[in-house]
Parts: structure tokens; sequence; C-alpha cells
């Protein structure tokens, strides 16, 4: 079964996957403007109207912007669990509430079959409302998507585990973080332990606990402030080079753009 996958966005600034088989398209996050989203689905030649589901992983702004245009203009699904669509109608951010209709409720670690796709959500630590991240399977493929974590807990390990196809977190470089001009409370969130990732723990992870099975690893979620692209696939490419695996040729390692779309890969 071929698989379809483009970030649409990828930063502090906006958050949004495409993920599609022929008969099954979804969104993973919508923290990007309606107009965005549209624009980049004509540019590609997708159908938004062919979309089945938005799952979203958390209820900060960046994730969930155009959630609420998606459910109630496109009829749009969106799937999460019941802590977080109560963060995401109190949000400021999402101008357009969704009414109950558009809302489907999922529980951690309890499969949802869409389509094509079997969509598990678990647990991430991080400090939004609730938080998730998602373990998507369609044949022999498996795509896991951890988009905001502060750390890797024995949870997020065994999904990163379980994937093919990897979409995580490099949020930021340390030295940057500690010696960039972020006030001192916002550096202690960010490097706290639900906050976000750093280059340095991910690649350690990776290269500690890597499978054969993992063909492509995207980063994503990379700051603007703290982060470079070739500093985060230097920092991965380092350490999987010291256990004896090779960037570019075991394992595909893909930084992604924060404010534009990838390339769409079909897998």
């Amino acid at each position: 079964m071929k698989i379809n996958f483009m970030s649409l966005a990828s930063g502090s600034s906006g958050n949004c996957y495409y993920l599609a088989t022929d008969n099954t398209a979804i969104l993973i996050d919508a923290g990007i403007g309606i107009r965005t989203i549209k624009k980049v689905f004509k540019e590609y030649a997708l159908n938004l109207q062919a979309v089945q589901g938005l799952f979203v992983t958390h209820d900060h702004a960046d994730h969930i912007k155009a959630a609420g245009h998606l459910g109630e203009k496109y009829g749009i699904p969106v799937y999460s669990t019941e802590e977080i669509h109560k963060g995401m109608h109190r949000s400021y951010c999402m101008t357009e509430k969704l009414g109950r209709e558009h809302i489907r409720l999922i529980r951690k670690e309890e499969p949802t079959q869409l389509g094509d796709f079997r969509i598990t959500c678990f647990e991430v630590p991080h400090d939004g409302m609730d938080n998730v991240g998602y373990c998507i399977s369609a044949g022999d493929k498996t795509f896991s998507f951890l988009t905001d974590i502060g750390h890797i807990t024995p949870t997020a390990s065994r999904y990163i585990s379980m994937a093919d196809y990897l979409v995580i977190e490099a949020n930021y470089d340390e030295s940057m973080l500690q010696m960039g001009p972020y006030p001192p409370h916002l550096k202690a969130r960010i490097a706290g332990p639900n906050g976000h990732l750093s280059n340095g723990e991910l690649a350690e992870h990776l290269a500690s606990h890597f499978t054969e099975r993992l063909k492509y690893v995207w980063l994503c979620h990379l700051s603007k402030d703290n982060n470079h692209p070739e500093l985060a696939y230097k920092t991965v490419e380092i350490a999987l080079k010291e256990k004896g695996i090779t960037a570019g040729k075991d394992v595909q390692v893909i930084p992604l753009r924060r404010t534009t779309p990838s390339e769409l890969y079909s897998l």
C-alpha cells in the first residue's frame, strides 16, 4: 500500500501534516491559517474535501488554529481526547468553535479505524491541557508522530520503536537556547520535562534505540531562534555514526521546514 506524506508547516508558528493512501486522507494538527492550507492543497493538486479526519495532538495555538474552520466549513471530523477538545473550545485562537456533530472523542492507546488507517494516540509529556502523539498504520507501514514532547518516556519510546516512518521533534540546540535571548523562565519551560525536545536528547535516543525497520526520520518543530536545520541534522548524523549507522544510507534524516511545505513523499 502506497502512503503519501507531506508537512505543510512545522514550527512554533504553526504545524500541519498530511497523510493519505489512495482511499483515505487525514491531517495531523491544523495550526496554520485555512488560506494557507487551501493554497498548499491547490499547489500540490490535493483535494481538501477528501480529508476524512483531523487528529489533534494538543490545544496550543500553533496546532489548532484552523481546526474549527475545517470542522465547521468543510465538515471534517476532529478527533482528539476529551481534555484536548475542552482546551480547544476554550482557546482564544480557535475563533470558529466546533459543533458537537464534528467532535470525535478518542482514548489513549485505544485504536481507531478510519478507512485504511489504524490510528492510536498515546501520552506524551508537554504542557498543553492534554498531550498525545499518534501511531498510524496502513497495511505493513507504520508512522509515529511526536511533535511536542518534553522528554522521551517509556511509552513514547515504545511507539518510536514501532515506526517505519518517524516524525519527531528536534526543537532546540542546548547551547543556542542557553546563550540566546529568551528570558530565564522561558528557557526553563522549553528545557523542562514538559517542554520541548532538544537535538541532543533526540539524537542520543535514536542512536541507542535504532531499529532496522526505520526508513525515514523527519525532524519537526524546529525553533526559529534556538536551532538550525543543518545543526539538527548534524547532531543526529553524528550520534548515529558513532553507533555505525549512516544517515542517508541506513536511514533518511530530513529536517522539515518551519513555514513552507515539504515535498510530497510517496512511500
